[in-house]
């Protein structure tokens, strides 16, 4: 590795100053990473540096500047700070009616009452392709964790993919990392037509935020990585609404008996999910296919379009900038969940087109029971995204959980909207 630049400094950005020599240097790392002549996504921040960030309870954005006569920002990092659960407490009480699991052999009820953590996320570090293997992605780590330690962060993590190299031999070797979790994004192309929603079979109704947060938060609170301010994320201008699916025959929109009902005795099969608006926040873009590839994928939109009822899957026009929609919070319960789920996709899907956007994503834990009822196509997702982590704070009381960086893999994780 090469020397550090003696006349190197990290500080704060400057949103007054900052934002072109930002957008520079993020072009030059993409245009460096499509050198290759492949295929490559691209993403637009819509002139905000920080706007995968703004929307989290505390976050930082830092930039590596060279001194001089012309000084030049040769680096950033960005970093959020949230409240989430790492782990779960069981104790067993008599006679307490409670939405938790009974044991099948006493009249002890279970209490699941969720353990909690700081947690801090790095994203979107960046380093000029003329600057490289000197340092400086070190030093934008160091001081980032220095900031997440001063407002109480326990733990830090971050995500990239499987084939990164580069990224995770920085984290992992050099800022001693370790890989923690390794969910599925799951992506689906949005359509020239509307999907089925099974609409004979499924009632899907949609939730006040309010509700919405009642259910997470009696249901999915013990979830690993769930957000303790849910509520702000439901109530957020991003999110489109949260919806639940039951069968048909158990309510309609006309008849929703209410959420107390719902909690009090819930069909035997039901599912929700929430939508968040990414096109608002960023664009995305795939660059350098061929001419006969961006050819086939025109013609399937222009069959799809002209004969929608054949239902044609079709593929979007990836190669110009467009918009994503994300599905969160998902989850359900009973022998027909997976049905559920499935038909919710359909209306994320939906509106996904009315509002034009090209693709719909979301990210499970890789043992997810409802992962196979996510409708998907593989060449557009990634089977194994990376999650590392880094225990920061060495001092203080372990807890149930123990240390959260040694826990096993639970079945679901919570899926944060605002760090996709």
């Amino acid at each position: 590795m090469g020397k550090v630049f003696s006349a190197l400094t990290v500080r704060e950005f400057d949103i007054d100053k900052d934002i072109p020599a930002v957008e520079d240097l993020e072009k030059r790392c993409e245009t460096t990473a499509s050198s290759g002549g492949k295929m490559s996504l691209f993403t637009d921040l819509l002139g905000d540096p920080i706007c995968r960030i703004r929307h989290s309870p505390s976050f930082l954005m830092l930039v590596a500047e060279l001194g001089g006569v012309e000084k030049e920002i040769v680096g950033v990092i960005r970093g959020c700070i949230k409240t989430v659960t790492c782990g779960k407490k069981l104790s067993r009480v008599n006679g307490i009616i409670t939405a938790s699991e009974q044991d099948d052999h006493s009249d002890n009820k279970v209490i699941i009452t969720p353990v909690c953590t700081k947690l801090a996320y790095i994203l979107g570090l960046r380093v000029s392709p003329f600057h490289r293997r000197k340092g400086i992605g070190s030093k934008l780590i160091n001081q980032m964790e220095d900031w997440f330690r001063k407002n109480g962060a326990e733990y830090s993590y971050m995500a990239t993919e499987l084939d990164n190299k580069p990224s995770l031999s920085l984290f992992i070797k050099r800022c001693h990392y370790t890989k923690f979790r390794t969910p599925a994004i799951l992506v689906q192309p949005v359509f020239a037509h509307r999907v089925k929603t099974n609409s004979n079979r499924v009632t899907i109704i949609k939730l006040t935020p309010a509700d919405a947060e009642t259910i997470y938060r009696r249901r999915f609170s013990a979830t690993e990585f769930f957000p303790h301010d849910i509520d702000r994320i439901l109530h957020n201008k991003l999110n489109l609404g949260t919806y639940v699916a039951v069968p048909a025959e158990s309510d309609s929109v006309e008849s929703w008996p209410g959420l107390a009902e719902f909690l009090c005795d819930p069909p035997e099969s039901w599912a929700i999910m929430s939508v968040w608006n990414c096109k608002e926040v960023f664009t995305l873009q795939i660059k350098g296919a061929s001419f006969s590839r961006r050819l086939a994928a025109k013609t399937t939109r222009v069959v799809d379009g002209a004969l929608p009822w054949l239902r044609i899957p079709s593929v979007p026009d990836v190669f110009r900038p467009f918009g994503m929609l994300v599905m969160y919070g998902l989850g359900g319960e009973g022998p027909r969940a997976e049905r559920m789920v499935k038909a919710l996709c359909g209306h994320a899907h939906n509106v996904a087109k009315e509002l034009r956007c090209g693709v719909v994503a979301t990210e499970v834990a890789s043992q997810d029971p409802l992962r196979l009822a996510i409708p998907h196509w593989e060449r557009l997702s990634c089977a194994e995204d990376v999650w590392c982590v880094k225990r920061l704070v060495q001092d203080y009381g372990d807890g149930p959980t123990g240390d959260w960086t040694k826990s096993s893999p639970g079945p679901s994780i919570f899926v944060d909207p605002r760090e996709f």
